[in-house]
């Protein structure tokens, strides 16, 4: 995704109240970065023309995803940003929106709850003081 796309789908998940950024995935390659909770984070890409799909990373690691989105390759920056803001991120998995990501008003997601991302949360680091 283009760096001007990443910043206005931003703009607009945080207006939608989505804690979002701007990720660089590569070079000149940007995507979504969902804060979930404490130190869980969804980091949403387009894949290069593949469509829209999402790694959940709890400290770096990767503790669940959120599979390719079917038709999302072709999606207005609109069902981008409403499929992103209506992904259950629970417990029961992970699981894009059934209708697309169209027209859907669903709240903002939801931190996962797996145990191993609580976890990892209150795990210490050695270096931390």
């Amino acid at each position: 995704m283009e760096s001007e796309r990443a910043d206005r789908l931003v703009a607009a998940l945080r207006d939608r109240g989505v804690m979002a950024h701007v990720a660089e995935t590569g070079v000149y390659e940007f995507g979504i970065r969902v804060v979930l909770d404490l130190n869980v984070e969804a980091l949403w890409d387009m894949g290069g023309g593949s469509g829209l799909e999402a790694e959940v990373l709890s400290e770096g690691g990767l503790v669940g995803f959120v599979p390719h989105i079917p038709g999302s390759e072709d999606f207005t920056d609109q069902q981008l940003i409403d499929a992103i803001a209506a992904t259950n991120y629970s417990t029961e998995g992970l699981h894009p929106p059934t209708d697309g990501g169209a027209g859907d008003a669903s709240p903002a997601p939801t931190a996962p709850t797996s145990k191993d991302a609580k976890a990892g949360r209150h795990r210490r680091r050695p270096w931390h003081r």
